[in-house]
């Protein structure tokens, strides 16, 4: 009596529940699966560069090459590519985002990349990658990171014409 058209039926409906159900874990694991594991040891990094323009400079060309697409000209996460992506890029210019991390986590996901960004450790240098870590912070702060601020010129034999007043 097992193979009656009704028992039959309910095998079916119990199969085709059990995929639908098996599908939905799935798509919800992924989809939960946004926190970044970083290890301890990365998390209490320092930045072994001291900041300077020139290494925002450099940064700034770099994330415009490589993750302005994603990221925004501004870090904003409004990228032309962004709405491509699941999860969508982060705002890295959200205060709360970038007080909450520490060097090390900005540099350890700039390295390693977690989908659907790219993992950097093979495309760009350690010293880039630094570089990278005062750049995501710029976006955080009052000043453009397009604009970073340009020291004084200095002229010590104050010659005429020079940056600094004679004295």
């Amino acid at each position: 009596m097992a193979n009656t058209p009704a028992s039959r039926r309910m095998g079916k409906v119990f199969f085709v529940a059990a995929l639908t159900l098996a599908a939905m874990s799935l798509v919800f694991a992924a989809r939960e699966k946004r926190t970044w594991d970083i290890p301890d040891e990365a998390k209490q990094r320092k930045n072994p560069l001291q900041f300077s323009t020139e290494a925002l400079r450099a940064a700034r060309e770099l994330y415009l090459d490589n993750c302005a697409q994603c990221h925004g000209e501004h870090g904003k996460g409004d990228g032309p590519e962004a709405t491509m992506h699941d999860p969508l890029p982060a705002d890295l210019s959200n205060r709360k985002f970038n007080e909450g991390l520490t060097d090390g986590e900005i540099f350890y996901q700039i390295s390693e990349g977690k989908k659907p960004m790219p993992a950097f450790k093979r495309r760009f240098t350690e010293e880039q990658r630094w570089q990278l870590v005062f750049l995501v912070r710029s976006f955080a702060t009052s000043v453009p990171a397009a604009t970073p601020p340009l020291p004084a010129p200095v002229n010590p034999e104050n010659k005429p014409g020079s940056a600094q007043p004679k004295r």
